[in-house]
């Protein structure tokens, strides 16, 4: 080959035909949520979306789920027992196994309390993939259903 032609070779620029693509929003979780009616968007995104499967655990009791008979919450079963320690001992255990079935958060802190007609939950979780730490109330009521 000749220095010409590889002086030729050099100068040769073969530009790309792709289109430069749109750059994505760094969103980690997404998903859709019928639920709240105040919402513009069915869209939920992230720590949102983290909170919503949360409260939906916590609308099934245990044995209702088909094939797996473990999953669910206790709350319901027990909402009209009365509250002793063994029975707050064995709800906050059933929460902190709820929260941390969800491998994105973790479990900081429960407690459990009785209010006016149900039992009131406050628990300390932390979004792992984000390290934001949040208090969740949930609120469980004799008209069986969750307020958080």
């Amino acid at each position: 080959m000749s220095t010409q032609e590889k002086r030729l070779y050099k100068e040769i620029e073969v530009k790309s035909s792709k289109r430069p693509q749109p750059q994505i929003e760094s969103r980690a979780y997404r998903g859709l949520s019928t639920v709240n009616n105040e919402n513009s968007s069915y869209n939920l995104y992230d720590i949102a979306l983290i909170k919503q499967d949360i409260i939906n655990h916590f609308h099934i009791r245990v044995g209702e789920k088909l094939e797996n008979p473990e999953f669910g919450t206790i709350i319901w079963d027990v909402l009209f027992e009365p509250m002793t320690e063994i029975l707050k001992e064995a709800i906050a255990n059933n929460v902190t196994e709820i929260i941390n079935y969800d491998p994105r958060v973790q479990v900081e802190e429960v407690i459990v309390d009785t209010y006016e007609s149900g039992i009131l939950i406050e628990c300390t979780l932390t979004y792992l993939p984000y390290s934001i730490s949040e208090s969740m109330r949930l609120k469980f009521d004799e008209d069986n259903s969750i307020i958080s």
